[in-house]
């Protein structure tokens, strides 16, 4: 978690105070092992505390996004999801066209041959992100 004062910070210099219900939605979203959409998180806040209301969701939700504390994700349903960028180890992700799973995954081999692809051309990478569609064992 980052400490409270430099969450203070991050949201004077976006022109916001950093409230109780703010604190609240940054705590569950962290602490969130799934790829959020603004509404699924908002559902998940309203529940501790019922008079939140969506536009604070969302604003906190970009609030960390332009901090690179959460990442923004569309896996090609028209819905955007966030997931926290704190402490995590590069992955890539698995998606069920049928269900909506997502299954986050690292392969050491694959980053290798994308460097080596990257090189042999002579780019250098600054990120890259691996998405892969198709039916989770459920949906088969």
């Amino acid at each position: 978690m980052i400490p409270n004062n430099q969450v203070g910070s991050l949201f004077r210099q976006n022109g916001l105070r950093l409230t109780k219900q703010r604190q609240a939605i940054i705590n569950i979203f962290l602490r969130s092992r799934k790829h959020l959409s603004v509404e699924e998180l908002y559902q998940r806040v309203k529940k501790l505390s019922p008079s939140i209301g969506y536009a604070t969701v969302y604003r906190t939700v970009k609030v960390l996004t332009r901090a690179n504390l959460a990442e923004e994700r569309q896996f090609g349903d028209g819905r955007s999801r966030f997931e926290s960028a704190m402490e995590k180890k590069h992955h890539d992700h698995l998606i069920c066209v049928k269900c909506g799973k997502i299954v986050e995954f690292e392969n050491d081999q694959i980053e290798q041959l994308q460097e080596a692809a990257a090189r042999h051309r002579g780019f250098k990478v600054l990120s890259h992100k691996l998405e892969l569609y198709g039916h989770c064992p459920s949906c088969q």
